[in-house]
């Protein structure tokens, strides 16, 4: 057993606590004040994808951003839960399309939207420090797929959080991918 893992569960309840209570505050403003930061990467000649993620409980809604990526030039994606213990796969998805139920109801693309390989990831988090750990679910989908799509080439990954979400010091693995940046509904941080 993992001897982390009683010390994660810990800090993920913690953190579910403290992310939704920020919901209830800041869940009307949270999406337009993403959008009020500079994007940090622009979109280039043949690494132009980012995936977002459909919000689930408490999590900030990327869809109005990833519209405005879209407007911007970028190949706009969301991620689908496979199978437990797998990366994740992506299907291209602009906000408004259609879409299907997937793992746990999450709303997702359908069968037919095309596979893509996204060259930056909107990451969901329960909490984050600023070198660019963030603690998760537990299930690792996005670190196996970061680990994955890095090993491939150059991949960013920008956390998606409510500014209360930050922690002095993240509890870690050797297996645990970092952020490139976070996102708040008050700051854009480089990690690191």
């Amino acid at each position: 057993m993992d001897p982390l893992a009683p010390l994660k569960k810990a800090a993920r309840a913690e953190a579910m606590t403290r992310r939704n209570a920020a919901h209830d505050r800041l869940k009307e403003h949270a999406a337009e004040r993403l959008m009020v930061h500079p994007f940090p990467v622009m979109p280039q000649s043949g690494r132009s994808t980012v995936s977002a993620f459909y919000p689930y409980q408490s999590e900030i809604d990327t869809r109005p951003l990833l519209g405005k990526l879209a407007g911007e030039g970028w190949t706009t994606a969301l991620p689908i839960v496979l199978a437990l213990g797998q990366p994740l796969e992506f299907r291209r998805w602009l906000p408004g399309s259609p879409t299907i139920p997937g793992k746990w109801d999450i709303p997702r693309p359908p069968e037919d939207a095309p596979l893509v390989e996204p060259d930056v990831l909107l990451v969901p988090l329960l909490a984050f420090d600023r070198r660019g750990y963030r603690l998760g679910y537990g299930g690792g989908f996005y670190d196996r797929t970061l680990e994955k799509l890095r090993a491939k080439k150059p991949v960013v990954a920008i956390g998606i959080a409510y500014s209360v979400q930050e922690v002095d010091s993240v509890i870690h693995d050797a297996h645990d991918q970092l952020l490139n940046y976070v996102m708040t509904e008050q700051e854009l941080m480089t990690c690191g």
